[in-house]
This record gives C-alpha cells, sequence and structure tokens, in this order.
C-alpha cells in the first residue's frame, strides 16, 4: 500500500520521503496550502502527521491486507509557523511493533500510538504529537 495514493492524500499532493532521510512523507511547498497568514495550514500539518504516522507502520509492517487500520485519535500541538515544503518523521516507544503484532495476533485487534513530527524544510519541529491507531483483523 502508498499512503500518497489514497485519494485525499492525492489531492493533496503528498509526496513519500526516501527511505534513509527519515522522513516519511511531506507536502511541497505551494501556496495553496497556506492560511490567512501566509503559513501552512493547520490542516495541511495534520494530513502530514497521519499520513506519515500509517507510512512508518507499513514500512514495519507491510502489507495491510487482511486487517483495517483507522486512526482513533490524534493529539497535535502546534509549536512554530511552518513556510516551504513541510515532512513527518514518526517512531514508537521501546517494542510497541512487537506488542502491536502480538495482540494482533492473539486477540484480533491491537491499539498503538505513533509518535510524530512535522518539520519544515529547514529541519525546525513545527508540529509533535501521537496518533493513535486502532488495528483490527478483516473479518470476511
Amino acid at each position: 500500500m502508498d499512503v500518497t495514493a489514497l485519494p485525499f492524500n492525492r489531492f493533496l499532493g503528498l509526496e513519500r520521503g526516501a527511505s534513509d532521510s527519515g522522513l516519511l512523507v511531506s507536502l511541497p511547498p505551494s501556496p495553496q496550502y497556506t492560511n490567512h497568514l501566509g503559513t501552512v495550514h493547520a490542516s495541511a500539518l495534520l494530513a502530514v502527521a497521519e499520513a506519515g504516522s500509517a507510512e512508518f507502520l507499513l514500512r514495519h509492517f507491510g502489507d495491510v491486507a487482511g486487517y483495517v487500520p483507522v486512526v482513533r485519535r490524534l493529539e497535535a500541538k502546534f509549536r512554530k509557523s511552518a513556510r516551504g515544503r513541510v515532512s513527518a518523521r514518526a517512531s514508537v516507544e521501546g517494542d510497541a511493533l512487537n506488542r502491536l503484532s502480538g495482540e494482533v495476533q492473539t486477540k484480533g485487534r491491537a491499539l498503538i500510538g505513533v509518535s510524530v513530527e512535522v518539520v519544515d524544510e529547514g529541519g525546525m519541529v513545527v508540529l509533535s504529537g501521537v496518533v493513535e491507531w486502532f488495528i483490527a483483523r478483516a473479518t470476511a
């Protein structure tokens, strides 16, 4: 699965980041993403954060066939105004990925919180947050 190919993300113009950069997805610089102050709109930053957390999980688990992942909650703090390209990087605490795999296998469902930061083209953190994913085994 490619998160940038999802209809909403494609509509936004999200791009995949290079796997070696740690940046998972980004929005290119464009006036279409700005607010009344000329900075990147909060909704655009949230879209980058959500897609970045999804890309993080996909890079660790690969194919989601047979599973239904949905965002349950997103908490975010806007730290600075953003201009230009914005990109997401993400992580989880400790062995959260192993726990997720185990719970999905044994219970058929699990929750995982993915920490995410959105950075501007200068590397300044403009948003930090946590995206909580609910992942369940698909039913026939």
